[in-house]
């Protein structure tokens, strides 16, 4: 432990043999080291060598420079963490008075009470140390901010974001996608991919939990779905295999819900399954709205063993299915009234006719005038794919 730097800044030369016979013993355990300066100009000299002083005692009449302008001089540096204690006659209380309120820590009067002066010192110390901890959980704070804002970048770039993403079928598609996490980074995620000619692969998830672990479980969950979707398995096998292994990695009881889809470009035919996730909507386009059956199936990582089954469905020209996560059904208003189905039903209904990134922002929208002023609470994600033709 470095010991605690104190400067005594006074003119009388006597102050420096009482100070060191006095706290003699904390010298000698290396507690206390003493630096001695005669008025405010050499105690500037002194501390542009010895830059971590933690205490200076100061007289307040010297001569060159007198304690109050040191005072000053030491207020310009901006260091909460170097504590000032006044020295001056008992009789000079203008100037006593006028040291604390520009910034000293206390004050003693002459002659010295040292015991009185050991319990001062001992309580800036204590101020000093407390000081530090805080600067020293602040910058800790700072970096894990840094930290934080650089994984949400890295979250946002694996995510597909150029779109259309599939341009040589512009003319059979429309697809479109948006993440907005509730933290920094967030536990929802959406993918989409070629598998061959025909087919590609749509993916819609939520990880349990928020924050970086949720983030870094989201991470793992993508690539293994990705990698195990594009073997050309059917979504129920991508979801049983994809589960297994999950299961054997999963920690504190994480847990994602997935739906996992196969689309044929071509035809319109849907393969899919649907790992305990919201079901999706498909807005027709007859203007009728339908939702999904809700899954029976258990969500991924949780329960080892679970064999997930394939359903089928075909998107006619013009119908666009709607993928989504829970923190749009479940966003909640300020008066903890939730948006919910039927709401969000109705918004998708009126979406007839638009691109794909227009239903996400019509619905984006609707949930922001539900919502008001009150925190999102959850990850907001949504997914839409349209069949032109």
């Amino acid at each position: 432990m470095n010991p605690v730097k104190i400067l005594s800044v006074d003119d009388e030369m006597d102050l420096e043999l009482l100070l060191t016979q006095y706290f003699r013993r904390q010298i000698r355990k290396g507690e206390y080291e003493f630096f001695f300066a005669h008025n405010g100009l050499e105690a500037l000299t002194l501390m542009l060598k010895e830059k971590d002083i933690n205490i200076i005692l100061s007289d307040i009449n010297m001569p060159e420079m007198d304690g109050l302008t040191l005072l000053t001089k030491i207020n310009e540096m901006q260091n909460p963490a170097l504590k000032c204690i006044m020295v001056s006659a008992y009789g000079d209380m203008g100037n006593i008075r006028s040291a604390m309120n520009n910034g000293a820590f206390d004050f003693a009067t002459k002659p010295i009470d040292l015991d009185d002066l050991s319990i001062t010192i001992s309580k800036a110390i204590e101020q000093i140390d407390y000081i530090r901890q805080s600067q020293k959980e602040h910058a800790q704070l700072e970096s894990l901010k840094t930290d934080l804002a650089v994984a949400a970048e890295i979250q946002q770039a694996i995510l597909p974001r150029i779109f259309p993403p599939f341009p040589e079928n512009n003319d059979l598609l429309d697809l479109a996608a948006k993440m907005i996490p509730a933290k920094d980074v967030g536990g929802d995620f959406y993918d989409f991919f070629r598998i061959d000619k025909d087919r590609i692969g749509l993916v819609m998830a939520d990880v349990s939990g928020k924050g970086i672990p949720a983030a870094i479980f989201m991470a793992v969950s993508r690539t293994l779905i990705r990698t195990i979707g594009l073997q050309g398995l059917t979504p129920g096998e991508c979801l049983t295999k994809s589960n297994e292994l999950l299961c054997k990695e999963s920690v504190d009881c994480m847990f994602v819900t997935v739906f996992f889809a196969i689309y044929n470009i071509k035809t319109g035919e849907m393969e899919y399954s649907n790992g305990g996730h919201n079901s999706p909507v498909i807005i027709k386009a007859d203007g009728s709205v339908e939702m999904l059956p809700v899954s029976t199936s258990c969500m991924l990582g949780a329960v080892d063993g679970i064999t997930y089954p394939n359903e089928k469905l075909t998107l006619n020209a013009g119908d666009t299915i709607v993928m989504y996560t829970d923190g749009v059904n479940e966003a909640m208003n300020s008066d903890f009234q939730e948006y919910g189905d039927e709401r969000m039903m109705k918004t998708l209904s009126q979406q007839l006719g638009k691109t794909c990134q227009e239903v996400i922002d019509g619905q984006l929208a609707s949930l922001k005038d539900f919502v008001g002023n009150a925190e999102q609470s959850d990850d907001i994600t949504i997914l839409t794919l349209k069949r032109k033709a």
